[in-house]
């Protein structure tokens, strides 16, 4: 055993695969999104999931007035989205997508999508994490998830 760095931790996190998500927001009618991977379900009762944004996030303001956000849990033939998402404040382009009863962007195409309320925001290290309840799902269920593992999209 090695004791801990930076280096070491996201060669170690790297090892772990995770789905990848695009979270959205609507600020004014401005659309945002975000992908992430720190994304993970809390509580079954009431449905909790949570993501986290670093803080030196460039649209992270955005993201802290935010009431409402949209989960877009991304199908392998999303690649694209997910790398022109991760981009410094992306702008929305010519990305498909259908509004929530919230007016929060879905992206058509995903393997889910979740119209998410705001529940908490708290901040630990250097991220922000969004504990959020959901409201509305869908499924699709013809569709398989893009998986990132060891830097890479699988």
């Amino acid at each position: 055993m090695k004791k801990i760095n930076s280096s070491l931790f996201k060669s170690v996190m790297s090892k772990f695969p995770t789905g990848v998500a695009i979270i959205t927001i609507n600020n004014n009618n401005n659309y945002f999104g975000k992908t992430v991977n720190s994304f993970a379900s809390v509580s079954l009762n009431p449905p909790l999931v949570l993501f986290s944004l670093e803080k030196q996030s460039s649209s992270l303001k955005d993201y802290t007035k935010s009431s409402f956000f949209g989960i877009n849990i991304l199908s392998r033939k999303q690649k694209k989205l997910s790398i022109f998402f991760s981009k410094l404040k992306p702008k929305w382009g010519d990305t498909k997508f259908f509004l929530s009863k919230n007016n929060i962007p879905l992206i058509e195409g995903s393997v889910a999508n979740l119209n998410c309320k705001n529940n908490k925001t708290f901040s630990h290290g250097d991220h922000i994490i969004f504990i959020c309840k959901i409201l509305e799902g869908q499924i699709n269920t013809k569709l398989r998830p893009l998986v990132y593992l060891n830097s890479n999209y699988l």
